[in-house]
């Protein structure tokens, strides 16, 4: 096990590597000068070259990018232009909201979805089946957008008991939650039902019904827990995305967290905030991704890794 650890941190921290490459070349790429954005357009030639110099912005690029990793390295991801916070305060200060959104989320989504995957793989090709998945395509298929403005005119302006917009504690997460569950919901569904179908055709399934194991039994001991490695990797990687910022969710419900810093530091060419953010989200993704790895062997003792 440690052998793999050391594996999969080091191919970690090569992927991030060559996200920070990524993501530095193409921000760099993109037209437009973020010092003509942060003096304004009235801007003189002499402030203009006198703060790129400031900032390092008339060095080559290659040169920006050695500094900029020898930093980062070092835990500092710079400081933003706009606000003047560090980038790191910047992220710490917006994690809470995301993380709560990400763990709401994900616990609504997997709770509803695991339960229509058991209901539509143990009621196979009947209504309740049918109904479960067409509820589960709605999930999946309809625009966030679309489901957050719906739950707002609904539960927000029509019937008043959610705020609109904005972040007041827990009640002004459930929307947002509901938002990002039901696709999630619809995701875990599916892969329930398809992982469910699999294990109740075995036969030690067969031979335990035949015991007179109940069903209860049958569902949640024997074929739910053999089920649940691929819906394990769903989750835990809905929760890696989830946790890299809920972009267009946090930007209709006005929430400040990690999406919506990232929509405000793209519109504004905040280059040291978006590329902090960028290699943030990419971490959150990883880490998510090995955590699932690692959950395989408690969920089956016959995976090990070497």
């Amino acid at each position: 096990m440690s052998s793999y650890l050391l594996k999969r941190l080091f191919t970690m921290g090569i992927t991030l590597i060559g996200v920070s490459l990524l993501v530095f070349l193409m921000i760099h790429l993109v037209p437009g000068n973020p010092v003509t954005y942060i003096l304004g357009d009235f801007a003189t030639e002499e402030s203009i070259k006198e703060l790129e110099h400031r900032l390092g912005l008339d060095l080559p690029i290659i040169t920006q990018y050695w500094t900029y990793m020898l930093h980062a390295v070092q835990g500092d991801l710079g400081t933003s232009y706009i606000t003047g916070y560090t980038v790191v305060e910047e992220i710490i200060n917006r994690i809470p909201i995301t993380a709560q959104l990400a763990l709401y989320s994900v616990t609504f989504g997997s709770i509803i979805g695991i339960l229509m995957g058991i209901i539509a793989a143990v009621k196979q090709n009947t209504i309740y089946d049918q109904l479960a998945m067409l509820v589960a395509l709605v999930g999946i298929s309809a625009p966030g957008f679309w489901i957050a403005l719906f739950l707002i005119l609904l539960f927000s302006y029509q019937l008043g008991i959610f705020p609109i917009s904005g972040y007041s504690g827990f009640y002004s997460l459930i929307l947002p939650s509901i938002t990002l569950g039901l696709g999630t919901a619809g995701t875990i569904a599916r892969m329930t039902r398809s992982s469910m179908l699999d294990v109740i055709k075995q036969d030690y399934i067969r031979t335990a019904q035949a015991k007179g194991a109940s069903l209860y039994r049958l569902i949640f001991h024997h074929s739910l827990q053999n089920a649940l490695i691929p819906v394990v990797t769903v989750i835990g990687m809905q929760f890696g995305y989830l946790m890299a910022g809920a972009v267009v969710t946090e930007t209709v419900f006005a929430l400040p967290g990690i999406g919506s810093l990232v929509v405000s530091a793209i519109s504004t060419r905040d280059i040291p905030t978006v590329q902090g953010l960028l290699l943030f989200m990419a971490s959150m993704i990883i880490l998510a991704n090995l955590i699932v790895d690692l959950l395989y062997t408690k969920l089956d003792p016959r995976i090990r890794f070497d």
